[in-house]
């Protein structure tokens, strides 16, 4: 049933992809053709779109300036055509200090655009549903249903699995001091690297040095963290203890995961939290921030700290570093009672939703 289920909802991606292309053909041509010409262009969108159907929107459109005008075109040409669309986060206009000012009018422009011409908005947590509601309540937008919190996927695969672990490690892992403690992110303001480093810093301080972990950032450098690269540059990394692996590959990615100690994820907001639950899937203990959607992402297997708050984490880690055995006791719960979401769940939920 739910093999069937993502077939049909596979085949309803395609049939939303023809007809975005088939409007947006009409609307790049309509001014340069006639009427009776731009109609014709048009026609394939009329034989895919039928009353009753669900344009379903499950990528991330905002940076088409357009796309309001996309979705009436759409809608002026399909009687009786529903849109529905999946909302990840709202991070630019709930979060706008982490973000570039031209981002945040560029979304910003694009949501208010378009919120008031989808029928049935989704979202991938409670969090991010309820910043979505908020926004509609300050911008005056009503929405048209409530909106639907879907059971997202953990890990890779369809069945919610991980990695596969490579035989041989890769080298660069291979290369990493054993105990590791591992951070998978974009290194950008908003994932709160700086956090991390100022823990591992004070960390520094508290003990030897050999007993403090190596820190590994897995993920490239992105935007809004130059003063951070220069005060690690600066400090040598603290004298190693950090380490920045750039563009892991799936194979590395997965060895990272299987050799680490256990994961941070310091975030100060997210739509949901992958690499909590990729952690989790692995059989890891996370130290996590407690914002937004990640006690979500988490549950009740995590150990939490506000994300502003160092002296906190700090506390955390230098437990942990003192008694291995209680990381190996959660992570012992954790491989018992943790269930990754098979993202045919997600499928499945979305469907229902739809049907509902």
């Amino acid at each position: 049933a739910v093999r069937s289920q993502t077939a049909a909802l596979r085949a309803g991606l395609r049939a939303g992809r023809g007809a975005v292309s088939a409007a947006t053909r009409a609307m790049r041509e309509r001014k340069a053709k006639p009427a009776a010409e731009a109609a014709a262009a048009g026609q394939d969108l009329t034989s895919i779109a039928k009353p009753g159907d669900t344009l379903l929107v499950l990528g991330s459109p905002w940076f088409r300036t357009d796309y309001a005008e996309l979705l009436r075109h759409i809608r002026g040409r399909c009687s009786g055509l529903s849109v529905g669309m999946l909302i990840y986060d709202l991070i630019p206009l709930a979060g706008p200090e982490f973000c570039d000012p031209g981002l945040v009018r560029t979304f910003r422009a694009w949501f208010t655009g378009t919120m008031p011409l989808v029928d049935r908005f989704f979202a991938i947590s409670r969090a991010t549903a309820r910043d979505l509601e908020r926004y509609a309540r300050t911008a005056g937008l009503a929405l048209k249903a409530p909106v639907a919190v879907l059971p997202i996927g953990t890990g890779f695969g369809g069945s919610g699995g991980r990695l596969p672990v490579p035989k041989i490690t890769p080298p660069r892992i291979a290369a990493l001091p054993p105990g590791f403690v591992l951070l998978v992110s974009t290194v950008e303001a908003r994932k709160n690297h700086l956090l991390a480093f100022r823990a591992w810093r004070r960390l520094m301080d508290m003990l030897p040095p050999e007993r403090v972990p190596t820190l590994v950032f897995a993920g490239r450098v992105g935007w809004m963290v130059a003063d951070l690269m220069q005060q690690l540059e600066n400090c040598g990394w603290l004298g190693g203890k950090i380490v920045l692996l750039e563009d892991p590959s799936d194979a590395e990615l997965a060895a990272l995961y299987a050799g680490c100690r256990f994961t941070i994820f310091p975030s100060h907001f997210e739509g949901w939290g992958l690499p909590v639950t990729e952690s989790l899937a692995f059989g890891k203990l996370c130290v996590v921030s407690s914002a937004t959607s990640l006690p979500e992402a988490g549950g009740s297997f995590c150990l939490y700290h506000d994300p502003e708050d160092v002296p906190e984490a700090v506390a955390i880690l230098r437990r942990l570093i003192a008694h291995p055995e209680e990381v190996d006791e959660l992570e012992a719960r954790i491989r018992q009672d943790f269930r990754p979401t098979p993202w045919s769940d997600t499928a499945a939920a979305l469907l229902a939703a739809l049907e509902g």
